[in-house]
């Protein structure tokens, strides 16, 4: 798709299994082919909206306010090169890692692995049919690590979706080997205590330490009954993957956690961790855990340990994700607000709601401390017919700066600096109009990530976009070059 740059005026906002491998062969796609996507897995496609969010949304592109629908606009600093729609995976497209000349992106459906060596010219390399939402990825090596979050027949890429509350329900982590990234093999998978929402890595010379996040437990789920206070660690042999196995679940919330609901109006109750960000180069890691924000000392990986913790009962709603600043003295806090399918960025909504949270780590060693400075939501105002809050993005690794790029699912994808964590401020951006004016339809960008000179975006709906940002402030970050990158295992830059 070609980039259409149109300078707007915008309102401003306000201030271990292992599998039974007969039945776990992977389903390979090269290039476009046709697929049986699993219906089970996929968020509801739209919502109706009144008469009269229609009518401000019609009036607003009218007036200039905001893009056409699927129209592209983007900041003068900011170039869209290109952009790979939907192939055979038709599912919500997911979460994003790189590797090499390699991206790797999430589908409900499966995953994709994406040949990134001309950034303006990417190219489909496999396509693998592995329904199981929400297929969080990860990679290490020659091993590839997805999310399964829903209730699933069996282990296989064949299963079906089924009731939660039938006691065959399998949910967890897949392991895939990647050396021929035309054709990854299916090799284990381990079974989690409530599935696996999204999963971290913490890797190691001779064997990776995944922490599974997962949440929402109910006494009608027999493999995810309350309390469920903690994450589980699963230990993954290079040599030999099919040996993964669970090795512990520490409990982070001994105390249950914020009770949220009548307790605090508006607030997740905290039944376990929505993601977690590692730092092994500090020994540190902040968890996003619903009504909780917590950083925890890893030094034992097998073994995290909660250091701080805090809350927020006015502002944060779900606790979401999490990113250090690169000199790990800053965690970036993001609230999910509606779940990511609701209209948050809007005048009504306000800017400190559905929006980041900075904070500043004081002190050293296990006496850590997280300090609130500030709020960072997009200047720019959205449809009520667009799905917009906070969501996943990364460093841009500028020198002397503290500098973000972050998806905001139909709010597109920002750009923007912390280094004054009192003080931050968006310095360029990307986004598509609306893709109803008359519905509020799922889409818009998923993740948005800095990998090696280019911006990276899985729009849930629009496919594979490829970003390039023109801007003296973020210049220094072209020197930067990694081998790997999984953005939840953050990465020392210097």
């Amino acid at each position: 798709m070609t980039s259409l740059h149109r300078p707007r005026v915008r309102r401003r906002s306000l201030g271990a299994v292992t599998a039974a491998f007969g039945l776990a062969a992977a389903l390979l796609v090269a290039g476009p082919a046709a697929a049986t996507p699993d219906p089970g897995d996929h968020p509801s496609a739209a919502k109706e909206v009144s008469r009269g969010q229609e009518a401000d949304t019609r009036a607003a592109i009218n007036n200039g306010e905001i893009p056409g629908v699927d129209e592209v606009v983007h900041s003068d600093n900011v170039r869209h090169l290109a952009n790979i729609p939907k192939q055979a995976l038709l599912g919500t497209n997911s979460d994003l890692a790189f590797q090499g000349k390699y991206a790797f992106a999430g589908n409900y459906d499966g995953f994709v692995i994406y040949d990134i060596s001309r950034p303006e010219a990417p190219r489909t390399v496999s396509q693998v049919l592995c329904p199981g939402s929400q297929n969080d990825v990860s990679v290490s090596g020659n091993l590839l690590f997805l999310s399964t979050d829903s209730s699933r027949t069996d282990n296989s890429c064949n299963s079906a979706t089924q009731p939660a509350t039938e006691k065959s329900s399998w949910e967890g982590m897949k392991v895939f080997d990647i050396s021929d990234k035309a054709h990854p093999r299916y090799v284990a998978a381990v079974e989690t205590a409530c599935g696996s929402h999204t999963h971290t890595l913490v890797p190691e010379r001779r064997d990776v330490y995944i922490y599974v996040s997962s949440y929402s437990p109910s006494e009608s789920f027999p493999d995810c009954r309350p309390p469920h206070d903690g994450i589980s660690v699963i230990k993954v042999p290079r040599s030999a993957p099919e040996k993964a196995a669970v090795i512990d679940f520490p409990v982070l919330f001994p105390d249950g956690g914020n009770p949220g609901g009548t307790t605090n109006p508006g607030v997740s109750q905290t039944t376990g961790c929505h993601d977690i960000t590692t730092f092994p180069k500090l020994k540190l890691a902040a968890g996003a855990c619903m009504g909780d924000g917590i950083l925890l000392d890893i030094a034992n990986p097998a073994a995290p340990k909660v250091i701080d913790r805090v809350q927020d009962n006015v502002n944060f709603a779900f606790w979401h994700s999490a990113t250090f600043n690169e000199r790990g003295n800053k965690v970036v806090f993001t609230d999910e607000l509606g779940g990511g399918g609701a209209a948050t960025c809007n005048e009504k909504t306000g800017p400190n709601r559905g929006a980041d949270g900075i904070y500043d780590i004081v002190g050293k060693g296990t006496h850590r401390k997280l300090v609130f400075k500030s709020y960072y939501k997009i200047p720019r105002h959205q449809a009520d017919t667009e799905n917009c809050v906070a969501h996943n993005g990364s460093l841009i690794p500028a020198k002397n700066r503290d500098i973000m790029v972050q998806a905001w699912y139909q709010g597109g994808v920002s750009i923007w600096d912390f280094t004054d964590s009192a003080h931050p401020k968006e310095i360029g951006y990307f986004e598509r109009g609306p893709i109803s004016t008359d519905s509020l339809v799922t889409g818009g960008a998923w993740s948005a990530y800095y990998y090696n000179g280019h911006i990276y975006s899985n729009d849930i709906a629009k496919g594979f976009d490829v970003l390039a940002i023109d801007d003296r402030r973020t210049d220094s970050a072209e020197s930067v070059r990694m081998r790997e990158l999984n953005v939840q295992t953050q990465p020392d830059y210097r």
